[in-house]
C-alpha cells in the first residue's frame, strides 16, 4: 500500500537566484551557488524526484508512475508519455527573471524532444505548452511581477520595442505581497521581479521562450540565448493587464479554518488553507493531492499507512489517490496549499 510521500528536492543554479531557500526553509543548498529553483515534485527526464521517506525511499517518481500510476493518480490524467501531470517548484528570485512566455497548446507539439526539425514559428516538435500559477510566499517591500501587456500595446509595438531594447515598457507591472497569487495560462508573457520567493505549480513542462533578459550576462559571462521568433508566435497579444487572484477566504462552517480558491482550471486546482489553531481535517480518499506548506506544520496520516508524515514550511507532500481517509493535523497559524490534478 502506498503512503504520503516526500521527495528529495532538486536544486537548480540560476543567475538570478540566491540563498533564501536556506534561510526560510533550512534547505541544504550547494555551497557558494546562487540557487534559483528547488524542484520539489518532478517527473522530468533527468530530474525525476527521489522518494525520501518510508519503504520506497530511494525509488523515483518515474518508477511510481511506471508501476503504480492508478494508485497515484486515481481519475487524474497523466501528462504525455505517462508522466506525472504536474511540476512543483519553489523559486528564489534575488534578481529579475527574463521576460518570457510558454507556448500555447495550438502552437506546441507533443512528440518527443530531440528532433532537429522545426516549425515555421521556430518551435521544435518536442516543445510543450505550460500553464502555471504563482503563490507569493515571501516578498521584499518593493517587489513586482511583470505579467501581460499594458493596455493598447500591439504586436507591432512589441516588435519595435524588442529592436530598440525597451520591450519591458510594454509589460504590465503589478506590486505584490506575501499571500498574493497569479494564474498564468500558456501564452501570457511574464517575468518574476526581484526579491520574491514563489511556490510554483505548473503543467509538467519545461519549455520556455526568452524574449528579453535585461541586457545581462549568464553564468558563463555571455548573453543568454533569446527565442524571439518563438516568443512572438506564442504571446497572446490580447492579454492586457491581468489581475492577481481576487477570491476572498471563506470560513468552513463549524471549524476554525478558512480556504481560498486560487485556481480552478481543466489542468489543476489549487486552494489556500489557513488554520488559526490546531485542527484535524479529514479528507475524502480517491483523489490525488499535493500539500505544500507555506508556514506552520502539517502532519499527514491515513488508514493502513506507515508512520505519520510531518511536513514543515517549504515541504511538499504527495498524497496518492489510493489513500484511505487521509487526515491532516495542523499546528496553530498554519498555511498550506492543496493541489489537485485534473
Amino acid at each position: 500500500m502506498l503512503y504520503p510521500i516526500v521527495f528529495q528536492p532538486v536544486f537548480k543554479e540560476r543567475i538570478w537566484g540566491g540563498r533564501e531557500l536556506e534561510r526560510l526553509y533550512a534547505k541544504s543548498l550547494p555551497t557558494g551557488k546562487p540557487i534559483g529553483e528547488s524542484w520539489e515534485i518532478s517527473d522530468r527526464p533527468g530530474d525525476a524526484s527521489i522518494i525520501a521517506n518510508g519503504t520506497l525511499a530511494g525509488k523515483t517518481l518515474r518508477w511510481l508512475m511506471e508501476n503504480h500510476v492508478a494508485e497515484i493518480l486515481g481519475d487524474a490524467k497523466p501528462a504525455a508519455e505517462g508522466h506525472f501531470p504536474l511540476l512543483c517548484k519553489i523559486l528564489d528570485a534575488r534578481e529579475k527573471l527574463s521576460l518570457q512566455v510558454h507556448p500555447k497548446p495550438g502552437s506546441a507539439g507533443v512528440s518527443p524532444a530531440g528532433s532537429e526539425t522545426r516549425r515555421r514559428d521556430g518551435s521544435a516538435p518536442g516543445d510543450e505548452p505550460k500553464t502555471e500559477m504563482w503563490f507569493i510566499a515571501d516578498a521584499a517591500p518593493d517587489a513586482n511581477l511583470y505579467v501581460g501587456l499594458k493596455r493598447g500595446v500591439t504586436r507591432a509595438d512589441f516588435e519595435k520595442r524588442i529592436s530598440d531594447g525597451s520591450v519591458a515598457d510594454c509589460i504590465y507591472r503589478i506590486p505584490v505581497h506575501a499571500g498574493d497569487a497569479m494564474f498564468l495560462p500558456s501564452g501570457r508573457v511574464h517575468a518574476i521581479g526581484a526579491g520574491l520567493v514563489i511556490f510554483e505549480i505548473q503543467q509538467n513542462s519545461d519549455t520556455t521562450y526568452r524574449v528579453f533578459d535585461w541586457n545581462r550576462a549568464g553564468l558563463d559571462g555571455k548573453p543568454r540565448e533569446l527565442q524571439v521568433a518563438q516568443s512572438l508566435a506564442s504571446i497572446d497579444f490580447n492579454d492586457f493587464e491581468p489581475k492577481l487572484v481576487e477570491t476572498k477566504p471563506t470560513h468552513i462552517a463549524g471549524s476554525i479554518y478558512k480556504w481560498r480558491k486560487l485556481v480552478q482550471d481543466p489542468l489543476f486546482n489549487v486552494h489556500e488553507m489557513t488554520v488559526e489553531t490546531s485542527e484535524f481535517i479529514l479528507m475524502r480518499g480517491g483523489t490525488m493531492r499535493i500539500i505544500a506548506v507555506v508556514k506552520g506544520v502539517v502532519t499527514v496520516t491515513s488508514d493502513g499507512c506507515e508512520s505519520p508524515v510531518e511536513l514543515l514550511p517549504g515541504q511538499f507532500g504527495l498524497l496518492p489517490a489510493s489513500l484511505i481517509s487521509p487526515e491532516l493535523e495542523t499546528k496553530p497559524n498554519t498555511t498550506y496549499l492543496c493541489v489537485e490534478a485534473n
